[in-house]
């Protein structure tokens, strides 16, 4: 009788089709929808309960592949179907499967399914053994002595072992039970021990055998205890001496460094120590080998991951030891990894993996109290600057690119790791400008003057070397620095090519952009005007005109206050606009108006004209076109000049400090009344009443096109301001709005509702922003109460239509935050809009709540939320909305439980547990009804929340005032609802 007896009996005709579909999954003369479509089968054969009895036959097939697929589907069903397993047989099956176990080892099953067994048989231990009583106690023993006594090889018990603690490391159980499997994988530690010291202590194993005691005792080390783990070190460091056993002494070593019990520093004496004695010596053949060599091979390269492991690990020691002898070899031992020669990811890929512990050494230096009497050779920090010194060379050369003849050979592959490394090595870089301050630029600055007066200067030297100052720019203090000030001088910029060798020049756009507000400080304003001339020359190169014009953006917004003596010379560079490509022409445009902005306002106006009323001109003619040009011309054409509009006002735009806003200091008193005096000069209020004609055309013909939206939505933001941020061409919020409720008429979209609900947010500023020029409240909700028909009727109107609201969650999102921002600043505007239109709207809310998708559950939620909140504290209010959430509530809350048992997202149950919580709070004597009606009414979602579990969860809920238990007990029933109670993926998943 078969020891599987009790398992599902599959026909031999439905085995037959499952071993046709396994060796026909793979099969090249099927094309991809073939093999997916018999995946797909294969899948849902393993759901059925009866793929329990297709294991066996499966493993006992000749045919490999098949005997694979039958130790996945076990593993499958372990994991995924053991609640529905008959648990009366539970013993049967451990005992009936270890057998199995043991006669595929003896008939030579291929390595790959055993080790999937091996996961198997500790699948099912960690559903048995944390039981209580246990079901498997001792369950490694039992299957180390089982396996053994079967005649497995002792790498297959280490493979076993190694697979256990690889499992029990990654599984899913709650405190209690895994607590009780902790103890069980304590009380194994004795057989790992004595099973890889024995394998490893032979005198000729077997490669297989070596190999799996090293990852044996790798796989283990997190589990294992200090005394453990250092009792092992000694031997683990005395078979670094062969080549043999090298490598994977160094794999377990370097887990022991990053991840046990002696991590992070721990065990100095006996590990960093030791380590750092056979590195001294043993540590330095290798590195002679390979610099010889001039080759990385296996055991360079394991011995660079456990030097940068032991880095990692012992940073404070090496910090504090740094000028002893076996640290001073460690710290050269890494030093030549990071140092290697030619270029990484072509001629190395050892170089980038040192990088992050000299960040480490540098913060550790910080933090380290060296002596303050320092005994000479003894000066630590002396040391430590030196070394930093050695390392800003090292990656300056590291960083320059090939020749072209050697770039052209590249594939892009490697061009991209070496761009990825050039950005590591910056980032080390500003760890070492940290040590030496501005001593770091000496180097630099002496190379680049050698390279620039040579007769053939390296671009590629001098480009790296821009680069290494570029990347250091956010830890550069904002005072004098005469490095700084011969980068920038004529002596460096000035002999940089002017054609050509375009990525040295791009560089150093960059490098000027990078140091925009370095130029606010006291420095010489011609070295201002010479890098903005060297920034407009580039405009005209179309290779460069990108970096330029972003570089000359930057130092206009910076250095407006300066820049403003010298505006004819801005429009010098307005009156060669239409040289400049289309795509740069907004940013030139920004910057040349960053400076006017640093003019008077009334001194403002002619500038801002003569640079708007072109623009205003052309877009004119673009609107009244028909049949001049293509679409996508005069669409490409619209969008430039509205770009061009938006990077005018956003340069006009005086600060991004929020801070200012609230500056109450006579002067900015004063300036903002100059602002107001100057906004009403008639030229500017005719420039912005011509720019309001144009985007009303605009939103008439083009509100549809997707690219047009962008570009009017960007504009929007930009040329529109609450009150203390307002320039000269600011509009006002109402005006937009209208225009945009005509297009959410048209059409709703989630750019339209963006706006208006930024807008609608402009109506109704804080107090402390309320200007002269703000919108009176009666004024604003007068404003307010004719849009919002306009924005609600179109949007439910598109949401009735089949899928739409599935198909387009971002515009539901959009649409409730909307409506939820007009309820906040507007709470009694909304119950203006009839009976019918908010019953509308809140049948829509309660949908989106249905949708299971996340956009819409949370914005709705969120949006219900504010609208009880605002109104039911609210004696005025509260008599409005009451009606309405009587009407809905128990609708609402059917939905809300609905998503809670299981139909909505994991990510969304707080949300949903919160507005429970507020109902619960301010609808206590509606929800006593509604709550337990949803719960124990027919049409409620199936779940597996028994009548005890629902009884239990409307017992703690209804009636309490405690919001705490209200989302402890809602948060407990939608874990039980699932079955994910006692599962520690449901805790971590639930609260998201």
């Amino acid at each position: 009788m078969s020891p599987f007896s009790f398992l599902p009996q599959v026909s031999k005709v439905d085995t037959d089709h499952v071993i046709y579909l396994i060796q026909s999954a793979f099969d090249p003369e099927l094309n991809t929808d073939q093999q997916r479509q018999r995946q797909q089968e294969l899948h849902q054969a393993q759901k059925r309960y009866e793929a329990w009895g297709l294991v066996v036959p499966l493993l006992e097939h000749p045919d490999p592949n098949v005997q694979f697929f039958g130790a996945h589907t076990l593993q499958v069903k372990i994991n995924r179907d053991w609640d529905n397993f008959p648990k009366s047989h539970s013993t049967d099956f451990r005992d009936a499967l270890l057998q199995m176990v043991t006669q595929c080892i003896a008939t030579g099953r291929a390595k790959v399914t055993l080790r999937k067994l091996f996961v198997a048989l500790t699948a099912l231990a960690l559903k048995l053994a944390p039981e209580h009583p246990s079901q498997w106690p001792d369950w490694i023993l039992s299957v180390v002595t089982i396996l053994s006594g079967g005649g497995a090889p002792p790498e297959y018990l280490l493979e076993f072992l190694e697979i256990a603690a690889e499992e029990y490391g990654s599984s899913d159980l709650i405190p209690t039970k895994k607590a009780r499997m902790e103890q069980s994988i304590m009380d194994a530690v004795p057989i790992v021990m004595q099973a890889t010291s024995a394998s490893l202590a032979k005198s000729t194993p077997s490669e297989a055998e070596k190999q799996a005691a090293f990852k044996c005792l790798a796989a283990w080390a997190p589990l294992l205890r200090a005394d453990e783990i250092t009792s092992c070190v000694p031997m683990l460091i005395q078979l670094l001496s062969s080549e043999s056993t090298f490598v994977g002494a160094s794999d377990v070593l370097q887990e022991i460094l990053l991840s046990s019990a002696i991590s992070d520093g721990a065990g100095s004496k006996s590990v960093t120590e030791p380590l750092l004695d056979y590195l001294q010596q043993g540590g330095v053949v290798i590195v002679q080998q390979m610099e010889t060599s001039g080759f990385v091979d296996e055991i360079a390269h394991s011995l660079c991951k456990l030097l940068c492991a032991l880095g990692d690990h012992s940073t404070s020691y090496i910090a504090l030891h740094i000028t002893e002898l076996k640290v001073q070899a460690f710290l050269k031992l890494i030093f030549s990894f990071t140092a290697l020669p030619g270029y990484f990811g072509v001629d190395e890929e050892e170089s980038e993996m040192t990088m992050s512990f000299w960040y480490l050494l540098q913060e550790t230096l910080w933090n380290v109290d060296f002596p303050e009497v320092v005994t000479p050779g003894q000066d630590q920090w002396a040391v430590a600057t030196a070394l930093y010194k050695e390392l800003v060379l090292v990656l300056r050369r590291k960083v320059a690119w090939p020749e072209r003849s050697v770039l052209a050979k590249w594939t892009k592959d490697q061009r991209d790791s070496f761009q990825v490394y050039r950005r590591d090595a910056g980032d080390t870089l500003i760890n070492a400008y940290y040590v030496l301050k501005k001593d770091l630029f000496q180097p630099f600055l002496e190379e680049l003057t050698k390279v620039l007066t040579s007769p053939k200067p390296s671009w590629e030297d001098v480009e790296a070397i821009l680069h290494c100052i570029n990347s250091v720019q956010e830890a550069v203090e904002l005072d004098e620095n005469p490095y700084l000030e011969t980068v920038f001088s004529a002596d460096v910029l000035g002999k940089l090519p002017s054609t050509g060798s375009d990525r040295v020049r791009v560089t150093a756009l960059n490098l000027i952009g990078s140091y925009a507000t370095w130029f606010t400080i006291h420095v010489d304003n011609r070295m201002l005007l010479n890098v903005v001339d060297y920034v407009v020359k580039a405009l005209d190169e179309p290779s460069l005109c990108l970096t330029a014009a972003t570089a000359l953006r930057d130092l206009c917004d910076t250095n407006r206050t300066k820049l403003a003596a010298h505006i004819d010379a801005f429009g010098q560079l307005h009156s060669r606009i239409d040289n400049i490509p289309d795509s740069e022409r907004t940013k030139v445009v920004q910057s040349i108006s960053s400076v006017i902005q640093a003019l008077p306002p009334v001194q403002e106006i002619q500038p801002i004209e003569a640079i708007l009323n072109p623009v205003i001109a052309k877009l004119a003619t673009a609107l009244s076109t028909t049949n001049n040009q293509l679409p996508d011309e005069l669409r490409n054409n619209i969008i430039l000049q509205i770009q061009t509009l938006s990077g005018c006002a956003k340069g006009l735009t005086r600060t991004s400090d929020v801070l200012f806003a609230f500056d109450d200091s006579p002067e900015a008193k004063a300036e903002l009344a100059q602002l107001m005096q100057a906004r009403k000069d008639q030229r500017i209020q005719a420039l912005r009443d011509k720019i309001l004609m144009c985007i009303e055309v605009t939103m008439t013909a083009w509100s549809t096109d997707a690219s047009t939206a962008d570009a009017l939505s960007d504009l929007f933001k930009s040329i529109t301001a609450l009150p203390a941020d307002m320039t000269l061409v600011s509009l006002p919020p109402g005006p937009l709005l209208s225009l945009v409720c005509g297009a959410i008429q048209q059409g709703p979209n989630g750019v339209w509702l963006s706006l208006a609900s930024k807008f609608i947010n402009q109506l109704d500023p804080p107090s402390l922003l309320v200007s002269k020029e703000s919108i009176p409240a009666d004024e604003a909700k007068r404003i307010v109460l004719d849009a919002l028909p306009r924005i609600i009727d179109p949007s439910l109107k598109f949401f009735l239509i089949e899928n739409a609201m599935r198909e387009n969650t971002e515009v539901v999102r959009d649409f409730f935050n909307c409506i939820e921002i007009e309820i906040r600043h507007f709470p009694r505007i909304l119950f203006e809009m009839g009976e019918e239109r908010l019953d509308a709207l809140m049948t829509c809310a309660t949908r989106s709540l249905e949708l299971q998708e996340r956009y819409s559950i949370v914005s709705a939620c969120s949006f219900m939320i504010q609208l009880i909140m605002k109104t039911m504290s609210n004696d005025s209010l509260a008599p409005l909305a009451r009606p309405l959430l009587q009407r809905h509530g128990r609708n609402i809350l059917h939905a809300l439980l609905c998503g809670l048992a299981g139909l909505s997202p994991a990510s969304t149950v707080q949300n949903l547990i919160e507005l429970l919580a507020t109902m619960n709070s301010r609808l206590a004597e509606e929800c006593k009804v509604w709550i337990p009606e949803v719960l124990y009414a027919l049409d409620f979602v199936p779940s597996k929340a028994s009548i005890d579990t629902k009884q239990r969860f409307v017992q703690t809920i209804v009636g309490s005032k405690s919001l705490k238990k209200v989302r402890d007990a809602a948060q407990h029933f939608s874990l039980v609802a699932k079955g994910l109670e006692g599962s520690s993926f449901g805790y971590s998943s639930i609260s998201m």
